[in-house]
């Protein structure tokens, strides 16, 4: 009996050997990529895996988005101007075989490609447009990574930029720039506000004109607006029709 249980002991621990070796388990956003005898024959996952020891091979792929930091990026914008760039990038893998077999490292490709697609899309912008249009910006770059990175199984979902870092000299010339432009706006609203009065009083001007009764009573009422108030002022309005009378005269004489 106890010869029997030594002979099979071997047997027994080997058996278990070769499960463990050929069992694995994937986890709902795994995915795993197997060689045999180093050729792939196909993606399994996920749950319960069984794989042939010694001859087959698995590449676990995590499919879930992964975030890259895109490291600081020295830009110069179509104007000449030197900033520094960040961003950041939202993306996973939707094919597992080729992420596998068409790259190396599909991560650091993604990155290596996301510098240089940054410093190419904002160096043909110039510095307002960086400022304002960032928007318009991350879906550029979005778009060429995308259309870049599918030959490797990878969908970049989503680009946002970071920090757009200016010098302290150019800082200081925006600031002046833009309270150059702050005082342009403000001369214009004043001079649009006296072609505005100017117009309005062309047009009261006109309406009294009709009228020289009308003068008369403006002047009344201007009258009652300064003795409403605490003024020592005395006005004596200038009948209308004795100065028509005084340039008859005037006429008459020359």
């Amino acid at each position: 009996m106890f010869g029997s249980f030594v002979f099979f002991l071997p047997l027994l621990v080997l058996a278990v050997a070769v499960i463990g070796a050929s069992v694995r388990i994937l986890r709902e956003y795994e995915r795993g990529v197997v060689f045999t005898l180093g050729r792939f024959t196909g993606v399994k996952g996920p749950g319960l895996i069984l794989l042939v020891p010694v001859l087959q091979q698995m590449v676990r792929v995590d499919q879930r988005t992964q975030v890259l930091d895109v490291p600081d990026q020295d830009v110069i914008s179509r104007d000449n101007v030197s900033v520094r760039v960040s961003a950041v990038i939202y993306f996973r893998v939707v094919g597992p075989e080729p992420s596998v077999i068409q790259v190396e490292n599909y991560r650091q490709a993604t990155s290596e490609l996301a510098q240089t697609t940054l410093r190419s899309v904002l160096g043909r912008h110039d510095l307002d447009s960086m400022l304002s249009e960032r928007d318009k910006l991350n879906t550029d770059i979005q778009t060429i990574l995308d259309a870049q990175t599918e030959a490797w199984g990878v969908k970049v979902a989503n680009v946002e930029l970071k920090h757009i870092d200016l010098g302290e000299n150019m800082v200081r010339v925006m600031a002046r720039q833009a309270e150059a432009e702050r005082e342009r706006r403000a001369k214009v609203i004043n001079a649009e506000g006296e072609e505005q009065a100017a117009r309005k009083l062309l047009e009261a001007a006109q309406v009294l004109a009709q009228q020289p009764e009308a003068m008369q009573l403006r002047y009344l009422s201007t009258l009652a607006s300064i003795g409403s108030q605490n003024s020592s002022t005395i006005v004596f309005p200038f009948p209308t029709e004795l100065a028509g009378l005084l340039r008859g005269l005037g006429e008459r004489r020359g």
